[in-house]
């Protein structure tokens, strides 16, 4: 792949990480109330379901994914309603004064599924990634190649701006004492809402 048209492809990946979605969102809200050191099984599980979508994209799902997109909108409803129930979690527990954030210490299992489902459940990105590698692919070279350094291109920039928003979020909790740390719960909790409203606004945009 020449070198001027991987450098496009890159900035035009800067820009579409220029506005933050669903997984920054949920990777500040595990990383307030779990440290981010916890929370990279969160990106790790982002990044698990991207590596899929783009395979998926790689394959030609993407056609199957636009004829059969209104029921894998469930799928993204389902997800959004996961995303929610957990914030509300979050806040009861800031309200009781239950836990201290930071110190949840939820289960990596637990938090890597939380970063898989938030991805997974945007069947569109499917589409998506066909749509924007088919821009930087030369049909002329061979395909497997380019995909792949497309796919590394976009795992490793998505996984450095998600520990950006991960290690800021850390470093505020960790600055914070006695009341300020329940006050942060009720705070992670409420971008884990505020990560399932964009889920729920990608879902109202496409349908």
């Amino acid at each position: 792949m020449p070198v001027e048209i991987w450098l496009a492809y890159v900035g035009t990946v800067v820009a579409l990480m220029s506005t933050p979605g669903p997984s920054h969102v949920l990777i500040l809200s595990n990383s307030l109330s779990n440290g981010f050191p916890r929370a990279t099984a969160t990106i790790a599980g982002d990044l698990t379901a991207n590596m899929l979508q783009m395979l998926a994209a790689g394959l030609g799902v993407a056609a199957l994914v636009s004829r059969y997109a209104s029921a894998l909108t469930v799928i993204k409803w389902l997800g959004a309603a996961y995303l929610v129930w957990l914030g509300i979690s979050m806040i009861r527990r800031g309200s009781t004064g239950v836990g201290e954030v930071g110190h949840e210490q939820r289960p990596l299992h637990t938090l890597w599924l939380q970063g898989f489902v938030t991805s997974a459940t945007n069947p569109k990105a499917i589409v998506f990634f066909a749509a924007v590698f088919t821009q930087f692919i030369d049909p002329g070279l061979a395909f497997w190649p380019q995909f792949i350094a497309l796919s590394l291109t976009y795992i490793v920039m998505d996984g450095f701006v998600l520990t950006l928003y991960g290690t800021g979020a850390h470093w505020v909790a960790s600055h914070m004492e006695g009341p300020g740390r329940i006050l942060l719960n009720r705070v992670a909790g409420g971008f884990m809402i505020i990560a399932a409203l964009l889920l729920a606004l990608k879902t109202l945009s496409h349908s």
